[in-house]
């Protein structure tokens, strides 16, 4: 099943979501715990690598716009490195396992494709990797959607 495809039959199918959030969730929580305090310490410490990278070393070889992309990416990524870190920390204060397991995915891997792809479109100037930062956009955002639904249930 191409991803498309796959994409298309979770909007039209909520229940098979539903079946894959339950199976994210049947992992121990401390394991998750773990997980996403190890994922989001390696993504603020190379968010701050980058950023000063490009400040010292890349600024006098890129455009200004590239710098700024560069930025953007570096800035985005701490950001959601900060929210894996909440999510973390929710997730043994709550019984809403699944909703902030999502989220944490979604913050990971959102993270991943949205700053890389600006990171690559900066540095290499291949305009088509631009079209690739609103997927990572999008799975940011339904990370902040789960986290959302995940406090209509917090005790």
């Amino acid at each position: 099943m191409s991803g498309r495809c796959f994409i298309k039959s979770l909007i039209f199918q909520p229940e098979r979501l539903l079946v894959m959030l339950k199976g994210i969730s049947l992992r121990p929580v401390g394991e998750m715990v773990r997980v996403f305090i190890g994922s989001a310490a390696l993504l603020a410490g190379f968010a701050v690598a980058t950023g000063a990278f490009a400040t010292h070393a890349l600024r006098p070889h890129l455009e200004a716009r590239a710098f700024e992309i560069f930025e953007t990416a570096a800035r985005y990524q701490m950001y959601h490195a900060l929210a894996l870190l909440l999510v973390a920390l929710l997730l043994e204060r709550t019984v809403q396992v699944t909703l902030l397991t999502a989220s944490g995915f979604a913050f990971l891997f959102g993270t991943l494709i949205f700053s890389g792809s600006l990171y690559a479109l900066s540095l290499s100037g291949l305009k088509w990797l631009g079209a690739v930062t609103p997927l990572g956009g999008a799975v940011l955002l339904a990370g902040w959607g789960c986290l959302a639904l995940s406090a209509l249930s917090y005790k």
